[in-house]
């Protein structure tokens, strides 16, 4: 049985849906089950994974753990605890680039060294995943383009690799199941650098939209989301991160390749794959 913390989120999710689809036995920890929708044949356990309050039967024939919801920081070292009173053996936590290459805010990096920290700790065999952002991200501009056809943003030049998060569950999915990544950091990026220009170049072809990004000041930014409602970590995280990234470029890796097999998915795939949602 492989226990999967942050079910729901963007890569448990796809780590559920490859494991179960290869046969694995897996529970997934969700806030709300309701609506959770898992593939058929998962055990689904209510829980909330920011606390170590998991309930005990969710722990029944546990052989690994995957800790993928940065809400588990801070529970991380109870939680791998718990898997490992009842027999794990390997634990898996989905970490960031930022670790190895640092950008943004340094409390939210500390959040991610501590997660991995925790695994280190745990007594388990243990592998991070340190992911550049993700490709999902830009999903953040489909209110904008539901209103238009422009996507209005800071640090338009800011360049990173992001990763599909097919590609991130993919590796997760191996290194719960497979022998030979016991103790290893691996940094996780998509195959090519792109700016947001970039981004919304590739959207714009994908979609048949005519589609433009347009550069807005870091406070321009921030008064409109804080004015959405969103909590003021949301565009600390964002802002701080593109600042450092349109003056030194995230990295790079072929890691993917190596690990899988195959070259990484690039961002054009992914945006092929969620037109739908670009589109008005």
């Amino acid at each position: 049985m492989i226990v999967i913390i942050g079910a729901t989120g963007t890569v448990g999710r796809e780590v559920v849906a490859q494991l179960v689809g290869t046969g694995s036995a897996v529970t997934a920890v969700t806030r709300n089950p309701a609506q959770a929708q898992m593939p058929t044949g998962t055990v689904v356990v209510e829980a909330d994974p920011s606390t170590p309050s998991i309930p005990a039967e969710t722990w029944d024939g546990v052989e690994a753990v995957l800790l993928s919801s940065r809400a588990v920081t801070a529970s991380a070292p109870e939680i791998l605890s718990a898997a490992a009173d009842h027999g794990a053996r390997r634990a898996v936590v989905i970490s960031a680039s930022t670790v190895e290459y640092p950008a943004g805010e340094p409390r939210f990096m500390a959040g991610f060294r501590a997660l991995e920290a925790a695994a280190e700790a745990s007594g388990l065999a243990w592998t991070s995943l340190r992911c550049a952002d993700f490709d999902a991200n830009a999903l953040a501009w489909v209110p904008q383009l539901r209103a238009g056809d422009v996507v209005r943003g800071a640090y338009g030049k800011a360049a990173t690799s992001p990763i599909h998060e097919r590609d991130i569950a993919a590796v997760a999915a191996r290194t719960l199941t497979e022998d030979g990544h016991d103790s290893h950091h691996y940094l996780l990026t998509g195959p090519e650098s792109l700016t947001q220009y970039d981004k919304v170049r590739i959207l714009s072809d994908t979609t048949g939209r005519d589609l433009s990004f347009l550069e807005l000041t870091p406070d321009q930014v921030r008064a409109a989301m804080t004015a959405q409602g969103l909590p003021d970590e949301i565009p600390a995280r964002l802002l701080g991160s593109l600042s450092d990234y349109a003056r030194v470029p995230g990295p790079t890796t072929d890691t993917i390749a190596e690990l899988l097999g195959r070259p990484a998915l690039d961002f054009a795939t992914w945006a092929t794959e969620h037109a739908a949602a670009f589109r008005h």
